[in-house]
């Protein structure tokens, strides 16, 4: 394959990771090339697991589509509420904190109401509405387009935005775990604002509930054994025990149990 034809298809993957689908005549014409050259390409991608062709358009397959934001939430409400005052106990009053999007950095927000004079760096409107009522705490959200439904701001002025902070603390979610630890999201938006805070604080924190161990989603980026803590609601099974190995002494088990 010419690299010509590598970096086209490599540009079409990117923006239905991004946008869920793309008609193929938007792609012929923000790629400057003929519908059968696109057509070409899509039947060439769609033959992964992931991408399918469906009347003109290429569209991610519905197992790698984040579910609404409101829904998530409403998943294992018990297990992400654990999460969320486990992880409070690591962050003392007058911390400095990046906080991300997702549903259970917002169960950690909740957690967090009653510690004072916090300083919030964050894109997701939920955390900041969330720990707003104390009068103590300082604040502070990009500028950029609120993504709806999920109430979040994603962009390259985001990565800029979490570029000029330094934290003591970032607690971020994934949409999913691989088998091998890959940290997994649904757009590479994500992943890059995740990694620019991980690389940005004194000490990282992914926050996970069990549903997301095993779940796929298209966007790769880092391992969960370069986290510093990882806060989980419960034990994974036994397939995950190889991975368990790895992470054990900064596990953190939200419902008490004993490692």
């Amino acid at each position: 394959m010419s690299s010509k034809k590598k970096k086209r298809r490599e540009a079409i993957s990117a923006l239905v990771l991004e946008q869920g689908s793309a008609t193929v005549g938007s792609l012929a014409e923000n790629l400057n090339v003929s519908m059968q050259t696109i057509r070409r390409d899509v039947d060439a991608l769609c033959e992964n697991d992931m991408l399918h062709r469906v009347h003109g358009r290429i569209e991610l397959r519905k197992e790698f589509l984040n579910t609404p934001f409101d829904q998530r939430t409403d998943t294992n409400p018990s297990g992400k509420q654990a999460i969320g005052e486990a992880t409070a106990q690591l962050i003392p009053d007058g911390s400095t904190v990046f906080m991300s999007i997702g549903s259970t950095p917002l169960s950690v927000a909740h957690a967090l109401r009653s510690r004072k004079n916090l300083t919030v760096i964050t894109n997701n409107l939920n955390v900041a509405m969330a720990l707003s009522h104390e009068i103590s705490n300082r604040i502070i959200i990009p500028e950029g387009e609120l993504r709806l439904p999920d109430r979040d701001i994603l962009g390259n002025d985001v990565l800029d935005f979490f570029g000029r902070y330094r934290a003591e603390f970032a607690v971020f979610g994934v949409a999913g775990v691989d088998m091998d630890g890959s940290l997994l999201d649904f757009h590479t938006a994500e992943v890059q604002v995740r990694q620019k805070i991980r690389d940005n604080a004194q000490q990282s924190i992914l926050v996970v509930d069990q549903s997301k161990l095993g779940r796929q989603a298209p966007a790769l980026g880092d391992n969960i054994a370069d986290i510093d803590t990882i806060v989980m609601d419960r034990r994974p099974g036994p397939a995950f025990a190889p991975l368990l190995e790895q992470i054990e002494d900064r596990l953190v088990l939200a419902n008490g149990e004993t490692k």
